[in-house]
């Protein structure tokens, strides 16, 4: 079942970029803006990342945490964090357990090519677990524009 806005986020335990087990519990007390985005080091991808790089000291005054998610493995991630410095965590959803949870692991086509994929995303999740905005099938230019403007109305 999808996650809906209104719900309870899904606690699942995965593993961050640095090594260590995390679950969305951890972030209690903190707005999470959750972002899936299919693979490290691709164009859009990389835009995104450097988007909220970006305006990451902007979402932490909100008392907000960004983390990244993709099913690329820990030592991808450190890659793409080193090569784009980038201040927060990304999480390896190798099995496709939360992307699930989000509905967001989708059948895509490319260049007549059918494969499963994460379907760019990005949710808004309150201090006390709750899904609050949700943003499916994203396009790149402006989102972090919005999802900041979004956070601000909830913080």
């Amino acid at each position: 079942m999808t996650i809906e806005v209104g719900q309870q986020v899904p606690d699942i335990e995965l593993t961050g970029d640095n090594g260590e087990k995390v679950k969305l519990s951890d972030f209690k007390g903190k707005h999470i803006v959750l972002y899936f985005y299919p693979k490290d080091m691709t164009p859009g991808c990389t835009t995104e990342a450097c988007d909220f790089r970006d305006r990451h000291q902007s979402f932490a005054e909100l008392d907000a945490v960004i983390i990244g998610v993709s099913p690329d493995s820990q030592d991808k991630h450190q890659k793409f964090k080193e090569k784009h410095d980038l201040p927060f965590l990304l999480l390896v959803d190798d099995e496709q357990k939360l992307s699930e949870a989000f509905g967001v692991w989708k059948l895509k086509k490319n260049f007549g090519k059918e494969y499963m994929g994460i379907e760019r995303s990005t949710f808004l999740i309150n201090k006390e677990g709750t899904l609050v905005k949700e943003w499916r099938k994203v396009k790149v230019k402006d989102h972090v524009e919005e999802a900041l403007e979004e956070l601000k109305a909830h913080a």
